[in-house]
């Protein structure tokens, strides 16, 4: 009995510590001037894509070297990437001195997956994805909504938990997203350093968003 009490105890206190170094990270504000940023981007299929790309595209070259994460069953993703990097090296001599890189990860959700078994798809996605950002260590993290943004905005938060970086997160809800929030929306509404809405009906029911009208 005492055991049991001891171990519930220590497990309880690494709890607490757990959570009180997340409330930290989420507090801290890294303002450090930097010359370039070491940019993670969250892909997922279709218009989330098509979506984060018009977003990279309105960055500058600063925004160097530019990590891709999508889905590994995702070569429609990847297709747009390379197209869409290629493009930019065509438009702008100085965009082909910038490096990018595409990373695959396991869905954290398929199209009509029970949320039962989501649940353990998604743990075996972070466990995939926490080595690949601890490799990367991005400045900061970009994403707009597919569910594999999830496991990587986690692995983010970890490294900072466990004093490696602190990595900034920023989610751009998706401009279909008029009135509600994404499931990963809801989320990442608590963890990100900076929530972007579209519309004014979603800042007004979440007054901590950022509402800059349609940016994408």
């Amino acid at each position: 009995m005492v055991c049991v009490l001891v171990l519930a105890a220590a497990i309880g206190a690494v709890a607490v510590v757990l959570l009180f170094r997340l409330w930290v990270v989420l507090q801290l504000q890294d303002v450090t001037p930097r010359a370039s940023l070491n940019l993670l981007v969250v892909a997922g299929s279709g218009g989330h894509t098509t979506e984060i790309l018009r977003l990279v595209g309105s960055l500058s070259s600063a925004y160097s070297p530019r990590h891709y994460v999508i889905a590994d069953t995702d070569e429609m993703s990847a297709n747009k990437i390379n197209s869409f990097e290629l493009d930019q090296a065509n438009r702008d001599y100085n965009t082909m001195c910038t490096q990018y890189y595409i990373h695959r990860i396991p869905r954290s959700r398929e199209v009509q997956q029970s949320w039962l078994s989501t649940v353990f798809t998604t743990l075996h996605s972070m466990w995939l994805s926490f080595p690949l950002v601890h490799r990367v260590k991005p400045d900061l993290v970009l994403c707009n909504g597919p569910g594999t943004c999830i496991p990587i905005c986690i692995s983010a938060l970890l490294l900072g938990i466990l004093g490696v970086k602190k990595v900034i997160i920023v989610y751009v809800e998706s401009i279909c997203r008029v009135e509600t929030l994404s499931m990963s929306g809801k989320i990442l509404f608590h963890l990100s350093d900076h929530f972007i809405v579209q519309w004014p009906t979603l800042k007004e029911k979440y007054p901590k968003s950022v509402y800059l009208g349609r940016i994408v």
